[in-house]
């Protein structure tokens, strides 16, 4: 139990990001993956190489990451958009872009793993039988706050409830006043700043590696198509629930088919119910 809760934490902060670009700019922005892992990779070098301080680190790393969203979209996906391409030719240049910025860490890192070792590895917590490391259980509790962070920008500041606006009728958004190309930048900005918390938190639990970003994405996207891809919250829930039936079937499987059990549960919600648990099914042809 506890390993699943852990586990759907680490996909709830990759799905926190990507579901909020998705629900605004409606369609699957799998290079978010790619941004994660190149931050992964910007933190270690800022503080395994450059010698910076954790504080500072974690400040520049978040800043890169959003910095870095923004440039995909303004140089990427918004001629894209120019030309009224659809949501399929989009998915088509993320994908591009997630095998891009994966072979750039590659380049500049090599293949060999990366660890950082911030906080070293200490005797766990023993919650009701359960032993969790303190990194753990920050991971859960940022992924938590995360999330309060999140439900109170989109509900309380101008910023999110355009963005809101935009995400239900763009074209109604717009009659009002409502810029979408700034809104769609304002969701990049802030879904991949996301990111950046996501990469330093699974850098200080696990490895970095060049293709982290691809598995997190398969992770992060199972998790919100479970949920309901179009909305954060069933998107977070989504992906608890992928972390407890991953950890609970490998109770009974070996550890090897944790992800088959993802892919199985994709395929599952994909056929039977794609608008997911949360989801509201569109009968409209």
């Amino acid at each position: 139990m506890v390993n699943g809760i852990i586990a759907g934490a680490i996909y709830a902060l990759v799905v926190y990001g990507f579901s909020l670009i998705y629900s605004t700019n409606k369609f699957v922005h799998f290079a978010h993956g790619g941004v994660i892992a190149l931050s992964a990779y910007f933190l270690f070098w800022l503080f395994s190489i450059l010698g910076l301080s954790f504080v500072a680190t974690i400040f520049l790393t978040i800043l890169f990451s959003a910095l870095l969203g923004y440039l995909l979209n303004k140089f990427f996906y918004k001629p894209f958009r120019a030309k009224k391409s659809s949501a399929s030719i989009l998915l088509v240049a993320s994908i591009a872009l997630l095998i891009l910025l994966e072979s750039i860490a590659l380049l500049l890192f090599g293949a060999d793993v990366k660890t950082i070792d911030f906080i070293k590895t200490n005797q766990g917590i023993e919650i009701a039988g359960a032993i969790i490391t303190p990194l753990q259980l920050i991971i859960i509790l940022i992924s938590i706050l995360s999330f309060f962070c999140l439900y109170l920008l989109m509900k309380k500041t101008k910023i999110g409830k355009a963005m809101r606006a935009v995400a239900d009728n763009k074209d109604v958004a717009e009659i009002v006043g409502i810029s979408s190309e700034k809104i769609y930048s304002w969701s990049f900005i802030i879904g991949s700043a996301m990111a950046g918390v996501a990469a330093i938190l699974i850098s200080l639990e696990q490895n970095i590696t060049p293709t982290m970003g691809t598995n997190l994405m398969i992770k992060g996207f199972t998790g919100a198509i479970i949920g309901g891809v179009g909305s954060v919250p069933s998107a977070i829930l989504g992906s608890f629930l992928l972390g407890l039936v991953e950890n609970f079937g490998i109770w009974f499987l070996p550890s090897g088919y944790k992800d088959a059990i993802a892919f199985i549960l994709l395929f599952a919600f994909l056929l039977f119910r794609p608008q997911g648990i949360l989801g509201i099914k569109n009968n409209q042809k």
